[in-house]
């Protein structure tokens, strides 16, 4: 657990963390040009693995230390100094590529939303019938904010431009813009947060809509700020913990999920909470893969 282990979870044994050896590779995506808000979420993704150290490798609903299941391997975070838009998007398909590339089921940590389009297109490349199942408080679905068609806050509208199966749970917030396209586009399917408390007949809802193959993105403020106060964008409601992950294993076990991200994380000096909580969906998210 070492402070300079840049790792997942500190891993020391190399058969459990090199390249070569695992199954499961994460990357680091610490690309943030259009935060709106608070900034600060090109720290996440550091943010994430420093905390992972502190996870225990023994998953207590699994029975088992997940990790030995695939070996997870940690890329370098990527470098954007020269890089913004749709060159930073171009740059990240790529890169994501080389590593689907090498058959590795990927974990992506970002930064700000954006990065999903990047790595989403580089899997739509190699599965054409992939959808996408999106956790966020925001639809995310403005043709432009701030000037800027590249904005967090146009994510799932550039990846709704790819024409995949869009599948958004727990949003709260969006303007008319957004509602409307949502009205009117036969792949877009949102379970809004105040549909979806107090019962869980939801979740089977969605997942029997689910297809075969599934890209899942993640954005922490997804969830309720009680657990995840340290996000870019805070909104009252959200997803809680332990309903959030019995969903998720029922996506893992039903569908062949073939990568995910976590995004949105914007770490602060007066807390840890959230950037561990995150660690621990990533480990946890491993874990329902390879259980």
């Amino acid at each position: 657990m070492a402070e300079n282990n840049p790792h997942f979870l500190g891993i020391t044994e190399p058969k459990w963390r090199e390249y070569e050896l695992s199954s499961c590779v994460i990357q680091q995506l610490p690309y943030e040009h259009t935060s709106s808000f608070k900034k600060g979420s090109s720290r996440g993704p550091n943010a994430i693995i420093h905390n992972s150290h502190y996870v225990e490798y023994f998953d207590t609903e699994l029975g088992i230390e997940s990790y030995q299941k695939c070996g997870i391997a940690c890329s370098n975070p990527l470098d954007f100094s020269d890089k913004i838009n749709e060159k930073a998007m171009d740059y990240i398909q790529a890169e994501t590529v080389k590593h689907l590339d090498q058959n590795k089921f990927l974990v992506s940590l970002g930064a700000e939303h954006t990065i999903t389009y990047g790595v989403f297109k580089a899997f739509q490349q190699k599965w054409n019938d992939i959808g996408i199942l999106q956790l966020d408080a925001h639809s995310d679905l403005r043709g432009e904010y701030e000037n800027n068609p590249w904005s967090h806050a146009s994510v799932m509208a550039r990846i709704h431009e790819l024409k995949p199966e869009i599948f958004q749970v727990g949003i709260r917030a969006q303007c008319i813009e957004e509602r409307k396209l949502i009205n009117t586009s036969p792949n877009i399917h949102t379970w809004y947060d105040h549909q979806i408390q107090d019962n869980d007949y939801w979740m089977d809802e969605i997942i029997q809509r689910l297809p075969e193959k599934l890209y899942i993105t993640i954005d922490t403020d997804a969830f309720n700020p009680s657990i995840c106060p340290s996000v870019g964008t805070a909104e009252p409601g959200g997803l809680r913990w332990y309903s959030t992950l019995k969903f998720l294993k029922k996506v893992f076990e039903k569908c062949e999920v073939k990568g995910f991200d976590i995004v949105e994380l914007n770490p602060t000096s007066i807390d840890d909470t959230t950037a561990y909580t995150m660690a621990q969906l990533c480990y946890k998210l491993i874990g329902y893969k390879y259980a």
